[in-house]
């Protein structure tokens, strides 16, 4: 009989300290790289957002809400927020060229048309903009292997997720209109722990997470992979 997975608390990485360190790390890499005008896309809870904000970076966070009519919805963790939301599943409400930069950060694997999403993306960024994908499960993941084991959620549970291979992801992005100049596997270690204790240790952990992701060989088995990706 298979396993029915567990849903996550809607809000668990945001209760999550290992978690929270992770999108630190996102928002520094970002902020650093001078991204110019940043789309979130998918913005969710609007950590990232408010991080890069945080970082006198001009991010725009956009989501979809399923059934609404285009409009800015104030977020609920982060009310000084407005978010675009909509309810197509492709179209974004912005002009042609509107962005330098689209950050992806755990949203191309849920998305129903990834194919039709990147064309997208693709024509919101300028001419040689980036699109920074962050969080794109592993498919030889050995946490997601024994979260379907144990009954949790993992990614591949609900209809649209997907999981990905440096072979299938390249092939994705490259077949619509995006070069990759990078390709990394991260995250060793599972960081949506919520347990106080998590807190606590929440930079050791990290620090082992990093590092276990250096040994070679080891990092096929990543939770998680990142592509830096420019629009051709």
């Amino acid at each position: 009989m298979t396993a029915v997975s567990r849903p996550r608390r809607v809000d668990v990485n945001l209760r999550s300290g290992p978690q929270m360190r992770e999108y630190l790390a996102i928002a520094d890499r970002v902020a650093l790289a001078k991204p110019g005008r940043v789309l979130d896309w998918g913005c969710g809870h609007g950590q990232i957002t408010k991080l890069l904000r945080d970082r006198d970076v001009d991010v725009v966070a956009f989501d979809y809400v399923a059934g609404s009519e285009p409009r800015m919805m104030a977020l609920e963790h982060f009310p000084e927020i407005e978010a675009h939301v909509s309810g197509d599943p492709v179209a974004l409400p912005f002009e042609d060229g509107s962005f330098d930069t689209v950050l992806s950060c755990g949203v191309l694997e849920h998305v129903e048309r990834p194919g039709d999403s990147l064309d997208e993306l693709h024509r919101v960024l300028r001419a040689g903009g980036r699109l920074l994908v962050y969080k794109l499960p592993n498919r030889l993941s050995y946490l997601e292997a024994i979260a379907r084991k144990a009954g949790m959620y993992y990614h591949g549970s609900l209809p649209n997720d997907r999981v990905y291979d440096e072979r299938s992801a390249t092939a994705l992005v490259s077949a619509h209109g995006f070069r990759v100049d990078d390709f990394r596997r991260t995250n060793m270690l599972p960081l949506t722990v919520e347990h106080p204790l998590a807190w606590r240790l929440s930079g050791q952990i990290w620090r082992a997470n990093r590092a276990l992701a250096r040994v070679p060989g080891l990092a096929f088995l990543a939770t998680n992979l990142e592509l830096d990706l420019t629009a051709t």
